[in-house]
């Protein structure tokens, strides 16, 4: 397969590049910083472009049979007002741009586009899938329109999977690359009342769903790419100090975290807990279900 990428420079971008490639496939990433490319590897290639800007990177567009929609800035931040126009510019334009530069005809496309377990919004402890409605935060609405600008792929007839990531955890970098100071300074514990719900994936399970679904051409729609069992947050803190031999009962006040990073604050110290029906009944199968194997095999 031809793979198109956007966000392909990224945390998961650079592993699902190096997956795919190990597979057979070819990969194409886009990005406006060409010269700045540190993945360089046999049946990996770059077109310059911003995604977020209609140019000559669409023309390109129609030589592709599989697209890989990752682009969209780190919600990891303050949400001032011009934050929050930057983090929805930068998914839903960019997926704009990309489905209007499809083929009419795009029977034989598969269309990934990247979405969120924060479309089910903030929950208490009921298990959420892929059949429950959406939230109505910020985040909650700002993934159901970057999955309702995605499905406009179908009505040129392409496959559309939406992949809702819980957070994923991997090497050298995301949720892990910020948390793992902490404990290592004996600073690490629970947010909050570390109650809230955490949906979580492994960087290697993640991949292995992309390429389970890429294979199955009768699945199509939503998928929770999360892993079957998430865990509570304080929970999380205990399986990172075992696993780093460091105490994890230092926690962050909710209040505090409230006040250094404003209605953001909300994600860390709120939750849902989600599972991935859909890839499970479809018969895709974890390597890393527990949390403290994940990070084991990370850390």
């Amino acid at each position: 397969m031809k793979i198109f990428m956007t966000g392909g420079t990224g945390f998961v971008g650079k592993y699902l590049a190096k997956r795919f490639i190990s597979e057979g496939h070819t990969v194409a990433i886009l990005t406006p910083a060409v010269g700045d490319r540190d993945l360089q590897m046999e049946g990996l290639s770059y077109i310059a472009g911003r995604p977020t800007v209609r140019s000559e990177w669409q023309n390109s567009v129609p030589d592709y049979n599989v697209f890989i929609n990752l682009a969209g800035a780190s919600i990891f931040s303050r949400w001032t007002p011009e934050q929050k126009k930057i983090l929805v510019s930068s998914r839903i334009e960019t997926t704009r741009n990309l489905v209007e530069a499809l083929p009419k005809n795009a029977g034989h496309v598969t269309f990934f586009s990247t979405s969120a377990v924060g479309y089910y919004g903030f929950h208490e402890d009921e298990n959420l899938v892929e059949s429950d409605a959406t939230g109505r935060d910020f985040l909650a609405r700002l993934a159901d329109d970057w999955e309702q600008e995605a499905c406009r792929a179908q009505g040129k007839e392409a496959r559309v999977i939406v992949t809702r990531f819980g957070i994923v955890l991997g090497k050298n970098g995301g949720a892990l690359g910020q948390m793992l100071p902490l404990f290592k300074y004996y600073i690490g514990g629970p947010l909050g009342s570390g109650r809230q719900w955490f949906s979580w994936v492994h960087m290697q399970d993640l991949a292995e769903a992309f390429i389970f679904l890429l294979g199955r051409r009768d699945l199509s729609g939503a998928f929770n790419v999360c892993s079957p069992n998430p865990v509570r947050n304080r929970d999380l803190g205990k399986a990172i100090g075992k696993v780093l031999g460091r105490p994890s009962f230092m926690p962050a006040p909710g209040f505090m975290i409230r006040l250094l990073l404003g209605e953001f604050g909300s994600v860390l110290l709120k939750g849902q807990r989600v599972i991935p029906r859909r890839l499970l009944d479809a018969g895709f199968r974890f390597r890393y279900p527990i949390i403290e194997e994940a990070l084991k095999s990370i850390i």
